[in-house]
């Protein structure tokens, strides 16, 4: 079945601007297709949704064949690293409001796994694609107007008792949340190209803190700037305290720039509290099944009734 929706009269010019970021971020294959970056993908995404257990992965995708929404797949990494040889074996449509579902197309070609892509903003996704088993939704919702409005807009696309697997941004610490508005708003006149340029001082200080391999040891909480006392690696305090500048010994600058550019550059870029996703999901009707919490963000699998 070939479904095509490209209508964009209804979408909003901040969603515009986030379709026209990852369509340019996509496109950019070689800074996040080394091994560095796909392996940490992989674990990361076991870990939010499985606590690092395959049993956990092997036993969701058992019981016969499957129908998988990847809702906002982009170039169909995170659907590619969490759900890998399982694809054979399911039926996978990936959407995307931008032209990152052509990347997506070609990567998983490359792999020999089927898939069906369409591109379709999220929130009118095409009555024929059906209802389905699972949807996934890796760090997309809160790059939509409206968080609840796409949890509850998706959620009447699964079948009864059905799995919706997302993780969505969660509030940072006070400076952590002025930074990262206050170098959004700098980056918004900007072209994509001008922006990704923009950023690389960012992460160059981001390496520059990593390297240094600094511990420090906070001896009493600080609230006002949401720091709790304890060992800090400086880098990582940096991050999540003060400005969102990303590090890892293994990527290379591009790779750190690539992850920095995903954040700061979207107009839409929402963070939400634990108690906010749990509201969004009762009045959307979905018992959440596993709701981890970590500074970066909130990961949540949640059951259609």
């Amino acid at each position: 079945m070939e479904v095509k929706k490209e209508n964009d009269d209804s979408v909003s010019s901040n969603q515009l601007q986030t379709k026209d970021t990852f369509a340019f971020k996509w496109q950019r294959r070689d800074t996040y297709e080394s091994a560095a970056m796909q392996q940490e993908c992989r674990r990361w995404l076991l870990e939010k949704y499985f606590d690092s257990n395959l049993d956990e992965l092997n036993l969701l995708l058992s019981g016969g064949r499957k129908r998988i929404l990847d809702a906002g797949c982009g170039s169909g990494v995170s659907g590619l690293q969490l759900f890998g040889d399982h694809l054979l074996n399911h039926d996978y449509v990936g959407v995307d409001i931008s032209d990152a579902v052509n990347v997506a197309r070609e990567r998983f070609a490359e792999r020999g796994m089927p898939a069906h892509f369409v591109k379709s903003d999220l929130n009118g996704i095409p009555a024929e694609l059906g209802d389905f088993d699972i949807i996934f939704s890796e760090g997309v919702l809160h790059h939509t107007d409206s968080v609840a409005n796409a949890i509850n807009v998706l959620a009447k696309r699964l079948k009864p008792g059905g799995l919706f697997m997302f993780y969505v941004y969660s509030k940072k610490a006070p400076l952590r949340e002025y930074s990262d508005d206050l170098i959004r708003d700098a980056l918004a006149p900007m072209s994509n190209e001008e922006a990704w340029k923009a950023l690389e001082p960012l992460s160059k200080l981001g390496k520059v803190l990593g390297d240094l391999n600094i511990q420090v040891e906070i001896e009493e909480d600080i609230p006002y700037l949401g720091i709790e006392k304890g060992a800090y690696d400086l880098q990582r305090l940096f991050f999540y305290k003060i400005c969102k500048a990303y590090y890892r010994p293994d990527y290379s600058l591009d790779e750190m720039n690539h992850i920095n550019f995903d954040w700061f550059r979207p107009k839409n870029c929402f963070r939400h509290s634990p108690d906010e996703i749990q509201s969004f999901c009762s009045s959307a009707e979905l018992s959440i099944q596993r709701l981890h919490v970590e500074d970066s963000g909130i990961t949540v699998i949640a059951k259609a009734s």
